[in-house]
């Protein structure tokens, strides 16, 4: 009987060791994961082993509520570099979640399970941590139906008959477009990635640069009733507090536009104003694409 026993906890020790047996893979989230109604949610994971990237990994995960039972949602992740793998994820709700992972190479599997809280995203995007939110977003929403009720004032004062129709026509098709919230958060991430890289270049926004840009800003809406009567339905004292704090990025953007136009000058002194501009305008996107790339911006 003894013996039975004994070979028993022997076999039961063999199973255990064989189940915790496999590489010692240690998991970091890396992009948190935000539950959004009716839509799958990018999720993404960082394994190391002893600090140091794992790749080559085939790897699945279980999603399943703490303290709900909702079922399990499943998940292959895809391979990325540095021993990131991601995928997105479409879960019922918001809450406390158990993640088991499965990690295998070489033929060999790992199971690690790790437990996170997902939460309703706050805002849209972050920029290097910095939020980029809904209200954001509106924002730029509104800035570009004024812009098109100027557009639409300009039309009808320059144009008559059928050229003002076929004028009227393009701006209208031109409204979903400008609701587009992907077009919307891109012209965030281009104002604040260009703000943030002036700053790096030691580039400052005065109060009194800021006050004389939002003068002349303000001349230019007031020419219009169109974008008077749509500032005054937004609320007077909101938008200009708002479009000044638009206007601190657009004075350090401009900064690095005019630094590029002085050095396309200087390395280019027979070039007329129009070509000068042409290629301080190419080097400005080249630059944008570079600093965007060197950011860390999360969709949420």
């Amino acid at each position: 009987m003894k013996k039975r026993i004994l070979f028993s906890l022997l076999l039961l020790i063999a199973m255990l060791t064989g189940c915790s047996s496999g590489p010692d893979y240690t998991i970091k989230v890396t992009k948190e994961l935000y539950y959004q109604k009716d839509t799958a949610a990018p999720f993404e994971i960082k394994v190391t082993e002893n600090k140091k990237a794992v790749k080559g990994l085939e790897v699945t995960a279980e999603f399943s509520m703490a303290n709900m039972d909702h079922g399990t949602t499943d998940v292959k992740l895809s391979e990325e570099k540095d021993g990131t793998y991601s995928g997105k994820v479409a879960l019922p709700m918001s809450g406390k979640y158990e993640v088991a992972f499965t990690l295998e190479k070489d033929g060999k599997k790992t199971e690690k399970v790790i437990n996170i809280n997902v939460v309703k995203p706050k805002g849209v995007a972050k920029i290097n941590g910095a939020l980029i939110t809904n209200e954001d977003v509106a924002f730029y929403r509104f800035i570009n139906h004024l812009q098109l009720a100027i557009n639409r004032e300009t039309a009808q004062r320059k144009y008559t008959g059928k050229q003002l129709e076929e004028e009227l026509a393009y701006l209208e098709s031109q409204e979903k477009i400008i609701d587009d919230k992907n077009q919307l958060l891109t012209q965030i991430i281009r104002l604040r990635s260009m703000a943030m890289l002036a700053e790096e270049k030691g580039h400052t926004a005065a109060a009194a640069e800021v006050d004389e840009a939002i003068s002349k800003v303000r001349d230019q809406y007031n020419g219009y009733e169109s974008a008077k009567k749509l500032i005054r339905d937004y609320g007077e004292d909101k938008f200009w507090a708002t479009e000044k704090q638009q206007y601190k990025l657009i004075v350090l953007s401009q900064k690095v536009q005019n630094d590029l136009i002085e050095k396309v000058k200087k390395e280019n002194p027979n070039f007329g104003e129009q070509e000068i501009y042409y290629q301080a305008q190419k080097q400005y996107e080249d630059l944008l694409v570079s600093q965007v790339n060197s950011l860390k911006i999360e969709i949420l």
